[in-house]
């Protein structure tokens, strides 16, 4: 089943709540007009209806004698609904609480509070009622008059008369109706009319934020010359100040730190390069102390200073080695001396020359042609690299895989030890990391595993650090897989 998804972006937001709010002022001044509309309405008509009822009775009760018989009542009932005209009156009467007499049918039942309220106060009252699903106005007078049997010569004295008429509301109804229609009709266009101004608020507020937003994109694209034109004086202009300022001061910090990092580096070379002549010449006269601690004429404890002295050169002079190297990769002038060969011969010859064909701890998977192209002396780097590292830091077997897999090359070195802590495992291709603080002193110079990923890349490879599951760690070199070529005799 297909999910609708509705617009999330800013603007449709905007609008949306500008459109509520629209909606919302529209409805909120329509219903409180058509509140006093229907008000004003209702009130005109009962005050009219109030006018009409007293002025017939003034003309009608002077004739009528006291006390009214039913047939009196019956009587005043009748004129009072042919003289109701436009209010089609349903008139009824009683005397001193007596039987309610009516010269029609059709009217609804008067209610019992009405008759309550108008003998309680003594004056005309009015209520509106339903009766068969029309409304109804319902008015209640009472009559007084100025001399009778027990008249006290006052004007305004209660008679004991009290007359009743209803009539239907139904142009009322209509009107009142009318006006809903055009609250409901009014609305639309109100609705239409919001969206030209939605729009057109929802642009002014988005093109600061979609400057931002390009500025922010730039600026992550390694352009930090980015700067916005800030315009205005409200928060969004203040948010532009921002970013400016934010922009400005990466600038800064990022002219620094590669001020700081080719110092560094431009060091490490100058270093290397001055003491690679001095260990050339070390190097060759512990080759000659080495032979003369051979051959047994030096006493014992001098043939082991000297052979610490020889190999303590070796390592220094590997590690002024892999600092040129280092030097060349930062510089872009690694050179690559690619040749068509395939991976396995190039294995194999990295484990025959340190002895690892004939070590029990070292395994070799090699199955099946793995052409590529690429640099013998940089890929023996790395395979002797990986390799070395899984002897020394993992525990063996160690396995050495090849395949070609999904148009690629791809070696494995896997060992059997407890693997590369997670906390470890971002970092083991970073120059100089040792993952154990406490190991001070090493064989390597900790350069090895960042030379051989720069390796892997220069041949347009990678080079990842993982963990096997049940095994140890896992290193995998993928290079690209060159097409297989008849080699010649």
């Amino acid at each position: 089943m297909t999910r609708l998804r509705f617009p999330r972006g800013l603007r449709v937001r905007l609008v949306v709540w500008f459109l509520l709010a629209t909606a919302f002022g529209a409805l909120l001044t329509a219903g409180l007009t058509f509140h006093r509309a229907r008000s004003a309405i209702l009130e005109r008509t009962q005050h009219s209806a109030v006018a009409d009822l007293r002025g017939q009775l003034d003309s009608l009760a002077p004739g009528l004698r006291f006390p009214p018989t039913r047939a009196d009542l019956r009587a005043l009932a009748r004129r009072l609904d042919r003289a109701g005209g436009s209010h089609s009156w349903h008139s009824s009467a009683t005397y001193d609480d007596g039987p309610l007499v009516s010269a029609s049918r059709g009217a609804p039942a008067l209610p019992r509070e009405l008759r309550r309220t108008v003998r309680d106060r003594g004056q005309a009252v009015h209520q509106r009622v339903e009766h068969n699903g029309r409304p109804w106005l319902v008015l209640a007078m009472p009559v007084a008059y100025a001399g009778g049997p027990d008249a006290s010569g006052k004007a305004d004295t209660p008679s004991g008369l009290t007359v009743y008429a209803s009539f239907p509301l139904d142009e009322e109804r209509a009107d009142i109706a009318a006006l809903v229609t055009a609250a409901q009709s009014g609305a639309v266009p109100a609705l239409a009319l919001g969206l030209v101004p939605a729009l057109f608020a929802a642009r002014l507020v988005l093109r600061p934020v979609r400057r931002l937003r390009h500025g922010a994109e730039r600026l992550a694209a390694g352009d930090l010359d980015t700067r916005i034109e800030a315009r205005g004086r409200d928060e969004l202009t203040d948010l532009t100040r921002s970013f400016n300022t934010m922009a400005a001061t990466l600038q800064q910090d990022d002219a620094e730190l590669r001020r700081l990092e080719a110092g560094s580096r431009r060091f490490a070379a100058d270093v290397a390069h001055e003491l690679r002549t001095p260990l050339a010449a070390m190097t060759a006269v512990t080759g000659v102390l080495d032979e003369d601690a051979a051959s047994g004429t030096l006493p014992p404890d001098t043939c082991d200073a000297l052979r610490l002295i020889s190999d303590e050169s070796r390592t220094l002079a590997r590690m002024v080695e892999d600092l040129m190297e280092v030097s060349r990769f930062d510089a872009g002038a690694a050179p690559l001396r690619a040749e068509h060969m395939d991976l396995r011969t190039l294995v194999s010859k990295t484990l025959q020359l340190r002895g690892w064909d004939a070590d029990e701890r070292v395994t070799a998977d090699l199955a099946g042609p793995v052409p590529v192209h690429a640099d013998p002396r940089r890929v023996d780097v790395v395979v002797a690299n990986l390799v070395g590292n899984a002897l020394r830091h993992g525990r063996p077997p160690v396995t050495v895989r090849v395949r070609a897999e999904d148009g690629r090359a791809a070696l494995t070195v896997t060992d059997h030890g407890p693997g590369i802590p997670d906390p470890v495992l971002p970092h083991v291709f970073e120059r100089f990391y040792k993952a154990d603080a406490a190991r001070t002193r090493s064989e390597g110079s900790g350069l090895g595993l960042a030379l051989a990923q720069e390796n892997a890349l220069l041949h347009g490879g990678t080079l990842t650090a993982g963990n096997a599951p049940g095994a140890g760690a896992v290193f995998t070199l993928t290079l690209p897989l060159a097409p297989s070529r008849q080699e010649p005799r």
